[in-house]
């Protein structure tokens, strides 16, 4: 069973203290390594999530940064991640995994929707939020993701009163969930069994976020 290797792990923390292409190219056998470590463990996801979901798409992410916007110039990343996009119209949201020392994080969800996605995510919770609600007060969720994250607007979105007895939740611009992992338990043996365990906890919101995204107000489908 593929692990995320302690080599790896040594190499982002290196890379934190080294972050210039002169290390980079002295050391990109290392870095080599470590990227097939990411390519090897990534597959093995997508192997296991296939048996319980259906990804029609997994990417590990380049280390290189752009740097063209940024006022941080160093040329590389300090963590490694990929994502899980699902197949179809009818199968919403996304996995994540970012390992990172010290602070990696397993979620998933729907950073900043567009906003014709975001108006019917609202209304449908405006309608009804007692779907929403019962899943995030579930203990399952509670345990492994502790709240609903994501980033929120200061005030109520436009439309909604700012006592509207859902503003909690309609304020929110991105919905996400997530939980971090130590480097010890990242480089377990049980890491990926971890990991599997997190994403089939998240279906339960998936389902919920994409039966509304893909449903009118009336349950009429959106697509064909």
């Amino acid at each position: 069973m593929p692990i995320i290797e302690k080599s790896s792990i040594k190499f982002l923390k290196t890379i934190v203290k080294n972050n210039n292409r002169e290390w980079f190219n002295e050391n990109k056998e290392v870095f080599q390594t470590a990227n097939q470590n990411m390519k090897d463990f990534m597959a093995a996801i997508e192997n296991e999530m296939n048996k319980i979901d259906i990804i029609e798409k997994a990417k590990l992410f380049r280390i290189y940064r752009d740097v063209r916007f940024s006022k941080d110039k160093t040329p590389y990343n300090g963590h490694f991640s990929m994502s899980f996009s699902r197949e179809g119209a009818f199968r919403r949201g996304g996995y994540y995994l970012k390992i990172k020392p010290n602070e990696t994080m397993i979620g998933g969800g729907f950073w900043r929707p567009e906003s014709k996605d975001l108006k019917l995510i609202r209304s449908h919770i405006a309608t009804d939020s007692s779907p929403l609600r019962k899943i995030l007060k579930s203990k399952k969720f509670k345990d492994m993701f502790g709240q609903l994250d994501g980033d929120l607007l200061q005030k109520a979105p436009r439309g909604y009163e700012p006592d509207h007895k859902d503003i909690d939740l309609l304020k929110y611009k991105s919905f996400v969930v997530m939980r971090t992992f130590k480097d010890s338990e990242v480089t377990s043996p049980d890491f990926l069994k971890n990991v599997i365990g997190t994403f089939k906890n998240v279906r339960p919101f998936f389902d919920y976020m994409s039966d509304i995204l893909t449903h009118d107000l009336d349950g009429v489908p959106l697509y064909k």
